[in-house]
This record gives structure tokens, sequence and C-alpha cells, in this order.
């Protein structure tokens, strides 16, 4: 499943957006259709689903809408932003 990583903060409206990455403390910004498919990747969805909701969206075909939300969480990835590990769980937080 892809997500942002821990250290990043998202700051996403229909209009653009932005993920701030705190080990570095640099911005990336996003264009409204960008920051669309991120919104759709955090609400859970596969790339699938939110290819199909971004579609719908967008009036687009699916095809061109896979590859767009796939372009930008592949973008994402590479500048270490986003990860499809799964959630690691500190150990230290058990008795919580």
């Amino acid at each position: 499943m892809w997500r942002l990583r821990e250290s990043t903060h998202p700051v996403l409206t229909d209009e653009g957006g932005a993920i701030l990455d705190e080990r570095t403390g640099r911005w990336t910004h996003l264009t409204p259709t960008a920051s669309a498919a991120v919104m759709l990747l955090l609400a859970g969805a596969t790339e699938e689903e939110a290819a199909g909701q971004y579609a719908t969206r967008y009036g687009i075909g699916v095809e061109q809408a896979t590859t767009d939300v796939r372009t930008v969480a592949a973008a994402l990835t590479a500048q270490g932003l986003a990860t499809t590990d799964p959630v690691s769980r500190r150990w230290w937080g058990w008795w919580r």
C-alpha cells in the first residue's frame, strides 16, 4: 500500500498542495491534479481504485488516469517522501 513517510507533512487542497519533508526542511509543491491523486491514494484506495476515481473526477480515460496516478506516486516515492513498505510498529509503544 502506498503511503507518505512518517517524516512528511502534507498540506493538500483542491487548488494544489505541498508536502514538507521534516528531515530536509524542503517543501515539494503539487499541482491541483497531483494533489488530488495524493488525496485519493491517502484515502486508502489502491492505485487502481484511485485511478478510477481520478478518471471520474477529471473526465478522462482510465488508462490516462492510471498513468497519472502512478506517475505522482512514483515521483514522490523516488524523492523519498512516500513508500510502499508496510507501517512499522515501534516496539516501545506496546503498552500505550
